[in-house]
């Protein structure tokens, strides 16, 4: 065993019975499994968050298939990479076979130029592909290229994967095996729980908490709740800014102030300030939702979240989280009505698609003299001059007369 390697290299599974977790695609019954098994795999772009396995899937598929296995990674490999893969696989001196697999770690790095390179090997089954990514690949990988591939989606660990990953690392003479370690179940699971579906961040935590713990009068190491809480620090966020979680997130916390759900959206408006999100942009989705989703069941809630978004700027954080949540508690716990949205959205449907008509004569200013001899204005009726301020009178053009596009529901009082 090389010490120098981490725990969590070290304990990175050779076959797939090893392989614990994603038994939506690994399962025995399961096509991954099966191809991987038959060592009939195609190409792939495995996607999800840290520590999920990825790069472990790779290295079994590395152990098991009988085809050359390159393993690069975008961010420090480019075009001249691959074309030495290329030209490896096209000797056959070196590679009987015709064919390799290439795993290609944070595809995602990889820019346009760089994967049209792949395309007419992955096209022509030369190159097998395994790409691997945090971010969405229907945003970072070239259309072509996803063509060409089957996108795996890869989950967070569950707690329960974690835990027993910890527990095989505890045994493991590969692990932590030689240690004697004292730690109890409940201490394991906290860690579990902290890492947030991130075996490497629980992996690094326990390892940490080992080599970094004195020996007691027992003979034993022995890890303990707050010795965990000093290994691993604060509970790893599943948050990116400028990722796909960033959209996730957004959407959830619009939804959730438009489903009436002011825990949901506190509980989303905090995921994204602790993840690093901009205030004003929170805020500015906060007024979007107070007018398209409350709209006229309460127009206060626009006044109040303009007057938030406003307040955000000139306050600025860590204080700006308390605005934000009163505000969004404000837009969540409102009677809601999109009459208003769906207006707008039906009358731009009117004005581009039809035959719209012109402004009735009686509707237009006269602005230079001499207009209203044209019928400028003529006719005109101002309904202040008469009972209760309205008068009846067309206002829409003739080819739109009786069309409706503001229909108040239920939720609006006037």
């Amino acid at each position: 065993m090389n010490r120098n390697e981490p725990l969590a290299f070290r304990m990175r599974p050779k076959t797939l019975e090893d392989y614990v977790g994603q038994e939506h695609v690994l399962g025995k019954d399961k096509l991954l499994y099966r191809t991987i098994k038959a060592d009939r795999l195609s190409s792939i772009i495995l996607f999800g968050p840290p520590g999920c396995g990825k790069t472990s899937l790779a290295r079994v598929i590395s152990e098991t298939t009988k085809y050359k296995f390159y393993k690069i990674n975008a961010v420090t490999s480019g075009v001249a990479d691959i074309k030495r893969v290329v030209e490896e696989t096209k000797n056959f001196m070196i590679n009987p076979t015709g064919k390799s697999i290439l795993f290609i770690d944070e595809i995602h790095r990889f820019n346009k130029l760089q994967q049209d390179a792949l395309l007419p090997y992955v096209e022509s089954g030369m190159i097998i592909l395994i790409g691997a990514t945090t971010e969405n690949p229907y945003f970072e990988v070239n259309k072509a290229l996803l063509s060409r591939s089957m996108v795996i989606p890869l989950h967070p660990l569950t707690q329960e994967n974690i835990l027993q990953i910890l527990k095989n690392a505890l045994i493991r003479k590969d692990g932590l095996g030689e240690y004697q370690i004292k730690i109890e179940e409940s201490t394991l699971k906290k860690l579990a729980s902290i890492s947030n579906g991130d075996v490497r961040t629980a992996l690094n935590g326990l390892e940490v908490a080992v080599l970094t713990t004195a020996m007691g009068e027992d003979g034993y190491i022995t890890i303990t709740d707050e010795i965990i809480k000093n290994s691993v620090q604060t509970r790893k966020a599943i948050f990116d800014k400028n990722g796909e979680e960033h959209y996730n997130n957004i959407s959830a916390f619009i939804k959730s102030m438009r489903g009436s759900d002011p825990d949901a959206a506190i509980f989303y408006l905090a995921r994204a300030l602790n993840g690093g999100e901009d205030p004003m942009f929170l805020a500015r989705r906060i007024v979007i939702c107070a007018s398209e989703d409350v709209g006229m069941a309460n127009p206060n809630a626009l006044v109040i979240a303009n007057n938030a978004m406003q307040a955000v700027h000139f306050v600025g954080m860590p204080e700006a989280r308390i605005i934000l949540a009163q505000a969004a508690i404000y837009v969540a716990t409102s009677k809601k009505s999109n009459a208003s949205y769906l207006a707008i959205n039906k009358a731009l449907e009117d004005v581009k698609n039809k035959e719209t008509g012109e402004v009735p004569m009686h509707l237009r200013n006269a602005e230079i003299s001499g207009m209203e001899k044209l019928g400028y204005g003529e006719g005109y009726l101002y309904p202040h001059d008469f009972p209760g301020h309205e008068v009846e009178q067309q206002y829409l053009p003739d080819e739109m007369i009786g069309t409706k596009y503001y229909i108040k529901d239920e939720n609006i009082d006037s």
